[in-house]
């Protein structure tokens, strides 16, 4: 998918509104894939792009968050964690499909499919995609990224 146009998709996402990927065609857009509201390292990722949201709106960047979870329990998550970019929901797994972000996981032993953190970037097309993200500092380098742009 990198370089080339991203289809177009709708999810339910906080705040009681529709995302329409269309309606955003030109700006520069980070959507983040995360496993799950609320455990450590959701929080703590989503907690540093709350953190550096400031400075990706000066960049011209908007933020959306995305998983397999309900809209009232991103509802809930982004109320706790007060962030100030929008969380959707994607429970029959389409948009996690089709950025390839599903794969089998172990747990405590057993395969389970699961989202693997993955930073998709587009701007109409994909511009960078990271796979396998390790939490610390990687919302600062997606920013830095944006800022290159």
């Amino acid at each position: 998918m990198l370089g080339k146009p991203v289809p177009d998709f709708s999810l339910a996402s906080t705040s009681g509104t529709t995302f329409k990927l269309s309606a955003l065609r030109g700006e520069k857009l980070v959507l983040y894939f995360y496993p799950k509201d609320d455990p450590p390292g959701c929080t703590a990722e989503g907690s540093d792009f709350r953190d550096l949201h400031g400075q990706f709106r000066r960049a011209g960047a908007r933020v959306f968050g995305i998983s397999r979870d309900s809209a009232a329990s991103h509802e809930r998550f982004k109320e706790k964690m007060r962030f100030p970019f929008e969380l959707l929901s994607d429970p029959d797994e389409a948009v996690c499909k089709q950025f390839g972000v599903m794969k089998l996981k172990n747990l405590y032993g057993k395969q389970v499919r699961g989202i693997t953190r993955s930073r998709p970037r587009s701007r109409g097309a994909l511009a960078l995609e990271w796979r396998g993200v390790k939490v610390p500092g990687h919302a600062q380098e997606v920013l830095n990224f944006v800022k290159a742009l």
